[in-house]
C-alpha cells in the first residue's frame, strides 16, 4: 500500500448508470497516458470486472506467503476482485461487516507493487463499504458517476455529499448515457434528460470530465471483455475516457500523500 501513489474511488449514488464500465475504462486511460494502474472490484456483492477485463472463469490469484495474494494482469492492470475468489454462481450473503472485511483483505493484502494509481470501482450507494475505504485508506479523491436522469442525479448528490463528509475530495462528475445517436440515420436523443451532469457539476463546483453517450458498442466491448479504450483506441469515445483521464491527472498532479490511513487508537473508560 505505500508503494501506490494515488486511490481514486469511482463511485454512484445508485446502480446502473455505468460505473464498472467507467472505472475499467478510466482506469486504461490512465494506463494509456504512461501511469501504472491497478484496479480494484470493490463490489463485494456484485463483482463484474472480471468478465470486463475478459479473465476466464476458474482464474484465481497466486498465494505468496500466508496472507498475501498477487494480483491478476489483465490488459496491462493489475486487479484484484472478489469475482476471482468465488464462482459465479456464489452469492455474497454477507452483512456489512464482513464486506467491509472483504475489502480491507483484497485492499491490504493483495501485492500491488508500485502504482501510479490504484482506481476502485465501488459498490453503489453510501453504505459499510464506502465508509470501510475512507477508514483505511486515504483516497486521493472520487469521480462521481451518473445519468442525466434526475433520479439519478438526486442519488449522486447523496454520494458527493458522502464523500464530503469523510474529507474525500471530488475530482469530478461523468455523464453517462448522455445521448443516443442513431447509427441508422444519425438522429441524436437524449433519452435520460439533457444536461443533468452539467448541472450537478456547476451546483457543486466540479468539473464535469465527460459526457458520455449511450452507444451500443461500449455495452458490447464492455460485455466481451475488451473494453472500449482497447477495443477501439481511436474512437471517439475513447477520446472523452481519456479526456477524463488526463482531467483527474491534473487534479491530482500535487497531491503526495502516502495510501494508508490508519485507524485512530481507542480508549474505553468506565466514566
Amino acid at each position: 500500500m505505500n508503494d501506490i501513489k494515488h486511490i481514486i474511488a469511482v463511485a454512484s449514488g445508485k446502480g446502473g448508470v455505468g460505473k464498472s464500465t467507467t472505472a475499467v475504462n478510466l482506469a486504461l486511460a490512465l494506463q494509456a497516458q504512461g501511469a501504472t494502474v491497478g484496479l480494484l472490484d470493490a463490489d463485494v456483492y456484485g463483482p463484474s470486472q472480471q468478465v470486463m477485463l475478459g479473465v476466464a472463469d476458474g482464474v484465481r490469484p497466486q498465494q505468496q506467503g500466508e496472507q498475501y495474494l498477487l494480483p491478476i494482469e489483465a490488459h496491462g492492470l493489475k486487479t484484484m476482485s472478489m469475482g476471482y475468489l468465488v464462482t459465479d454462481r456464489t452469492p455474497m450473503v454477507w452483512r456489512g461487516p464482513m464486506a467491509g472485511g472483504a475489502l480491507t483483505q483484497m485492499l491490504e493484502q493483495t501485492l500491488w507493487g508500485e502504482l501510479d494509481y490504484l482506481v476502485i470501482d465501488m459498490p453503489p450507494g453510501t453504505g459499510d463499504i464506502q465508509l470501510t475505504l475512507s477508514q483505511k485508506a486515504n483516497v486521493s479523491g472520487a469521480v462521481i458517476i451518473t445519468t442525466p436522469q434526475d433520479i439519478a442525479l438526486l442519488d449522486a448528490q447523496k454520494g458527493i455529499e458522502m464523500f464530503r463528509k469523510v474529507d474525500v475530495p471530488i475530482l469530478g462528475i461523468i455523464e453517462n448515457m448522455a445521448v443516443h445517436v442513431c447509427t441508422q440515420c444519425g438522429h441524436q436523443e437524449h433519452i435520460f434528460g439533457e444536461h443533468g451532469g452539467e448541472r450537478i457539476a456547476r451546483d457543486y463546483g466540479v468539473p464535469l470530465l465527460a459526457s458520455l453517450p449511450l452507444a451500443l458498442s461500449i455495452r458490447e466491448q464492455s460485455d466481451a471483455g475488451n473494453p472500449t479504450v482497447i477495443a477501439e483506441p481511436e474512437s471517439a469515445v475513447t477520446a472523452l475516457y481519456l479526456e477524463a483521464a488526463a482531467a483527474v491527472q491534473a487534479a491530482l498532479a500535487d497531491k503526495g500523500d502516502d495510501a494508508v490511513r490508519h485507524f485512530p487508537e481507542i480508549k474505553i473508560s468506565d466514566d
